[in-house]
């Protein structure tokens, strides 16, 4: 810690200490409430409205809510918008239609804990290979996932206070790991609400202090016009154009991938009833409107401050330093003190995802892998203890990669959403909506909507226009039709996926 003093400010210093202990309180407290593998992986189906609420909103955001978004609507203006509607618009849909069903569904079909498992038991897949495929896609993507929220950690810490990036990332990843590890999913769905409180409370606090020290809201504007007319131009600074229409529909496809992600989507497995996903609804998008139009406010109002020489000028590109308005206003703006907390709701976003991956992983492991070719039943704490050494040394993998920085690992966060988004989201809402559904179907859908992403994902920059639509959105739609056609062939009626089916859907309504 001492490098983290010496270049922070005391206050910051005890901010970001007061921070870190409550985390790791949570945790322990989160070992007091688990007794079983289903504590351990969904909390016994126990959380209330706001705690998944929250817990879904702030594993889902990550640093892009303070860092990312900001950083974009600062640099360009509002046409980079169109993502944070595509998103909100999308989690909206998912509650809505998803959460529901998925948690009366999940119990009624196998009492099933993970989304693979729930894929196998609600089609009565004979072969297991649902559940062993789509664990080891979790597997793998999720590693580099929580690599790459390692990574941000070590940034974060290295940029902000001048730490060496190799002891920023092994405190974050330390951390992380202690209270996962030890508490499990209720471990992580508290350290959640804590965390998506702190980044609501940062994101309605900054801006609001720095349009106060703006002047208000009209003179932002007048401002930002007289420097740039264009940053109010959602459509882009020479209106709708054909590839400004493809950057668009690739940006609002983003809500796709929500249907999908099996680290958001596991909440709603863990209500306590299926009714109680209404409530949810509106505390997880209602926090997260307010964290959207703040991060936008932020942007907006920080780029009129640094016009009027308040901040620096964060519009060169070298080091992303646009991505960072966030953290200069909160340092600017607030006490030594405050301003900690401030930094530390960066961290929150980045540490409540990280917690929530690795969760999923350690899951993937135990209850789609491990169960889906072994026959050997796992008794007492065995499923416990085998989802921590899970969680360990899914970390000790991450941080390894996390060790080298590599571009490729950061750049597969987008790449792994849209092979989430569009492997799994298809089969969910098919295995919700359409009793007709067959194992043969999933799969092929799963796999198609797999290889989609793979291959539209790397193809080269210079193809037409219409293949350079972001991937996930012919992934999600071949899923659907290899789904639907597979299905249609194979279909034999199953009184048993019948009775399910029904019983699910009268649960949910």
């Amino acid at each position: 810690m001492e490098a983290f003093t010496n270049q922070a400010t005391s206050g910051q210093a005890i901010a970001m200490i007061i921070y870190f202990v409550a985390m790791i309180i949570i945790g322990i407290y989160g070992y007091t409430r688990t007794s079983d593998l289903d504590d351990f992986m969904v909390g016994g189906r126990q959380l209330n409205p706001m705690v998944a609420a929250l817990s879904a909103g702030a594993s889902d955001m990550s640093g892009w809510l303070l860092m990312g978004l900001p950083g974009a609507l600062y640099l360009t203006g509002l046409v980079e918008g169109w993502i944070a509607v595509g998103l909100t618009v999308g989690a909206w849909i998912n509650w809505k239609i998803t959460a529901p069903r998925l948690r009366s569904y999940s119990e009624i079909a196998g009492n099933s804990i993970t989304v693979p498992s729930f894929m196998g038991a609600r089609v009565k897949d004979p072969t297991k290979l649902i559940r062993i495929v789509a664990g080891l896609i979790i597997l793998i993507f999720f590693t580099f996932y929580v690599s790459s929220g390692i990574v941000s950690g070590g940034t974060f810490f290295e940029s902000t206070f001048g730490m060496d990036y190799h002891v920023g990332m092994t405190l974050v990843a330390g951390i992380v790991i202690l209270y996962t590890l030890v508490g499990g999913f209720l471990a992580v769905s508290y350290t959640d609400v804590v965390q998506g409180l702190m980044m609501l409370v940062a994101l309605i606090v900054v801006p609001a202090v720095a349009l106060g020290k703006a002047g208000g809201m009209g003179e932002v504007v007048a401002t930002l016009n007289s420097e740039d007319d264009s940053l109010f131009a959602v459509f882009g600074p020479h209106g709708l154009t054909l590839a400004g229409a493809v950057s668009i529909i690739s940006a609002l496809a983003w809500g796709l991938g929500y249907f999908g992600q099996p680290h958001i989507i596991v909440r709603f497995m863990a209500l306590k009833a299926p009714k109680q996903a209404r409530a949810a609804r509106r505390i997880g998008i209602g926090w997260m409107a307010l964290s959207v139009i703040g991060a936008g406010l932020t942007a907006l109002v920080g780029r009129a401050l640094s016009i009027k020489g308040y901040i620096p000028d964060l519009t060169h590109s070298d080091n992303n330093a646009h991505e960072t308005v966030f953290l200069v206003l909160g340092q600017k703006l607030f006490p030594s003190f405050l301003a900690g907390f401030m930094l530390a709701a960066i961290l929150a976003a980045i540490m409540s995802t990280v917690s929530s991956q690795l969760i999923v992983s350690s899951s993937a492991v135990v209850e789609d892998v491990y169960k889906g070719l072994s026959s050997r039943e796992l008794v007492g704490n065995q499923g416990i203890t085998m989802g921590r050494l899970s969680v360990l040394a899914i970390s000790v993998i991450a941080a390894i990669l996390a060790w080298f920085r590599t571009d490729s690992i950061l750049g597969l966060v987008s790449f792994a959403w849209a092979g989430f988004g569009a492997a799994f989201g298809p089969v969910v809402i098919l295995s919700l909506y359409w009793r007709r559904l067959t194992w043969q179907g999933a799969l092929a859908g799963m796999v198609v909507g797999a290889v989609t992403v793979g291959v539209w994902g790397n193809l080269p920059d210079n193809v037409p226009l219409l293949f350079q639509v972001y991937e996930i959105l012919p992934g999600f739609l071949f899923n659907l039709l290899a789904a639907w056609a597979v299905s249609a062939a194979t279909y034999k009626p199953n009184p048993q996926i019948d009775a399910e089916f029904d019983e699910a859907v009268r649960l949910a309504r």
